[in-house]
């Protein structure tokens, strides 16, 4: 096992800051955003000797929740964290018997039920325990705290300037925008924006489940639970302690969820539950029962496919590059992302831009199939002729794909 350094809290730089300069042999990677995949990066980097500094709008790691369950995958998240040196220590985080997989009908009965048996190949872990972990495993200073982007800009020969929302900059020859859907390192590679993608999630939690919320809980089963038709859905995760995590999706335009106060917890739940008169109260009650306020989820998307020339000493990681639907991989790409990146610059330490380069190509190709096969999936889920579509999936390949949900929350 990995020994972690102690839990990384440090913040501030001073301003007008050089951060590096030359090849990665004497570089410091400036990386924006520590998400998991740009902490996957700094921890590659970290494992080569290759210094990395990250920057996080947050002001502490715990400054919010960080999200619910995410199946870590085979192919892509788990390499990810081996490459990172971290495999026992993500092990020690799973949660045993959460691949369980259950499609309800509206009316409570159940369509498709497949148990945690063991075998199964996407262990499911807490985000919020995932990311503490790598950010344990970065020595102390590593990130930055309380660095809100507010602008970047090229300076030429590869270089470029983050200035941050206090006024202060850094000056960097390798910046790596890992800062999500709304990146501000993007601009400087590319003009294209996310669009919505026409749907939303609302989402809140149930807590102590067995003993507040039985009804709820059995329904929802030990894992994930589907309830879904055309256009709607409730979806739920048993997580850890009996919390049960409740996303409602509604297929609506942005002017129809700007018309619900979601300052009025009380008139918003009343209005979402609205939706689904007539499901099974056990159902429903994962949407009124809920324990916190809800929040809207609204999901965006990068053009499939979207790409951009190569401009030196910047690129981009995870959602910044291609932000999609969720598909259950956002979070494993991003960590494969930073490690593939990582180990690339490690590889050519007097070749930065060849490691760039020959990075962003595979980037391009596994971001390009990951954002197609999730509008496929989004199709069985919520499409014409769901649940019956998704079933299908489920029957043909029973490790089937889980935590679309929470792939993506903010």
């Amino acid at each position: 096992m990995t020994t972690q350094a102690a839990p990384n809290t440090q913040s501030a730089d001073s301003a007008g800051s050089t951060e590096n300069s030359g090849s990665t042999g004497s570089t410091r990677v400036t990386i924006i955003g520590a998400g998991l995949g740009g902490l996957t990066l700094a921890r590659v980097l970290h494992v080569h000797g290759i210094p990395a500094t990250v920057y996080e709008a947050e002001a502490s790691p715990t400054a919010r929740a960080q999200g619910g369950m995410l199946d870590i995958h085979d192919y892509n998240g788990q390499p990810a964290l081996e490459t990172a040196g971290l495999t026992d220590e993500f092990r020690a985080l799973v949660l045993e018997g959460r691949e369980a997989i259950r499609v309800l009908d509206v009316d409570g009965s159940v369509l498709f039920d497949k148990a945690d048996d063991g075998t199964g190949v996407r262990p499911e872990v807490l985000r919020g325990e995932l990311r503490q972990m790598l950010l344990d495993s970065l020595p102390a200073g590593t990130v930055r705290w309380g660095h809100k982007v507010g602008g970047t800009r090229a300076l030429g020969e590869g270089r470029h300037e983050v200035t941050f929302a206090d006024g202060t900059t850094v000056v960097t020859s390798l910046l790596v925008g890992a800062d999500g859907a709304w990146s501000r390192v993007r601009p400087l590679l590319t003009a294209v924006t996310p669009e919505y993608a026409g749907m939303s999630f609302v989402e809140t939690y149930l807590f102590d489940g067995e003993t507040r919320h039985p009804a709820s809980a059995k329904a929802v089963g030990g894992g994930s639970m589907f309830a879904l038709t055309p256009g709607r859905a409730i979806l739920a995760h048993r997580e850890s302690g009996g919390t049960l995590h409740t996303y409602v999706m509604l297929s609506e335009s942005r002017e129809w969820f700007a018309g619900i106060d979601f300052s009025d917890s009380a008139a918003v739940t009343a209005r979402i539950a609205k939706e689904f008169d007539g499901w099974a109260p056990e159902l429903t009650a994962l949407i009124t029962d809920g324990e916190t306020a809800p929040v809207l989820r609204p999901l965006n998307a990068l053009p499939v496919g979207h790409r951009w020339d190569r401009v030196p000493g910047v690129t981009l990681l995870g959602d910044a590059a291609h932000l999609s639907v969720p598909n259950g991989e956002g979070a494993n790409l991003a960590m494969y992302d930073g490690a593939e990146l990582g180990k690339a610059l490690a590889a050519r330490p007097e070749d930065v831009e060849g490691a760039l380069a020959e990075y962003e190509q595979a980037m391009f190709t596994r971001g390009a199939e990951a954002a197609a096969e999730g509008t496929e999936l989004h199709e069985l889920l919520y499409g014409d002729k769901t649940p019956h579509s998704l079933i299908a999936m489920f029957t043909a390949d029973t490790a089937g794909i889980t935590d679309t949900a929470d792939d993506r929350t903010p």
